[in-house]
C-alpha cells in the first residue's frame, strides 16, 4: 500500500490509529504552518524590532566612545584652549589701541625719514575696515631713495613693536632724479575693537 492510499484511509475520528510515520509527518507539518502564522502574524515586527534596537546599540556604543574619548582628553583640551587664550592675548597686545593710532602712523613716517627716505605720498584710507575683533586701516605710501635704503625701511616696518604690513609693494625708476627708486605700497595697521565696538560688532551692527 502506497503512501497516498493509506492517507486515503485514515480516520479523521481516531487519529491514535494513524500509522506512525504519518503522525509524525502531520506533526511537521502542523508545527511548520504555526511557525509561518507566528513569523508574519506577530515575529516579524518584532524581529524588525529587534534589527533597530541593536543598529541603536551600535549608535549609542560609538557616542559613548566618543565621549569616553573626549572625557579622557579633557585636562589636554583645556590646556590647549589655555595655550590658545594666551596666544591670542599676546597678539592682542601687539594690536594698539583706538587712541596709540596717531602714534603708531608717526613711527611709520619716522621710520622712511630715518633711513631717508622722502614720501611723495602718506595717506591713511577714510575708513577702517572692521572685523570681529581687529579694525585694519590700509594706509597708500610713495616713497622715494635708494635700493638699499627702501630695503632697510621695508626691514624697520617688520620689527615695529606694532603689527604693521607692506602690502601690494611695486618699485620702480625715479624718472625725477637720477640712479633713485620709488616704491609704491599699502602699509597696513591694525588695532583691536574696544568693548563696545566689539558689542556692535556681535549684534551686527557693522561700521
Amino acid at each position: 500500500m502506497n503512501l497516498i492510499e493509506e492517507i486515503n484511509q485514515l480516520n479523521t475520528k481516531d487519529l491514535g490509529s494513524w500509522p506512525l510515520s504519518i503522525k509524525i509527518g502531520t506533526l511537521t507539518i502542523l508545527l511548520a504552518a504555526i511557525i509561518s502564522a507566528g513569523y508574519f502574524l506577530d515575529w516579524q515586527d518584532q524581529w524588525l524590532s529587534l534589527d533597530q534596537s541593536k543598529a541603536e546599540e551600535v549608535k549609542l556604543k560609538e557616542t559613548y566612545l566618543v565621549k569616553k574619548k573626549d572625557a579622557i582628553n579633557l585636562d589636554i583640551l583645556r590646556q590647549q584652549l589655555m595655550d590658545i587664550e594666551l596666544s591670542l592675548g599676546a597678539l592682542l597686545k601687539q594690536l594698539p589701541h583706538k587712541s596709540e593710532m596717531d602714534a603708531l602712523l608717526i613711527d611709520i613716517n619716522h621710520a622712511g625719514l630715518g633711513r631717508g627716505l622722502q614720501f611723495e605720498l602718506f595717506k591713511p584710507a577714510a575708513s577702517e575696515v572692521i572685523s570681529e575683533f581687529y579694525a585694519e586701516l590700509p594706509i597708500t605710501v610713495r616713497v622715494t631713495g635708494n635700493y638699499h635704503d627702501i630695503g632697510a625701511f621695508a626691514s624697520d616696518i617688520s620689527q615695529l613693536p606694532r603689527i604693521v604690513t607692506l602690502n601690494n609693494i611695486s618699485i620702480s625708476p625715479n624718472t625725477k632724479t637720477q640712479g633713485g627708486l620709488v616704491m609704491n605700497a599699502t602699509a597696513k595697521t591694525f588695532r583691536y575693537l574696544d568693548e563696545e565696538e566689539t558689542a556692535k560688532q556681535k549684534k551686527g551692527g557693522g561700521k
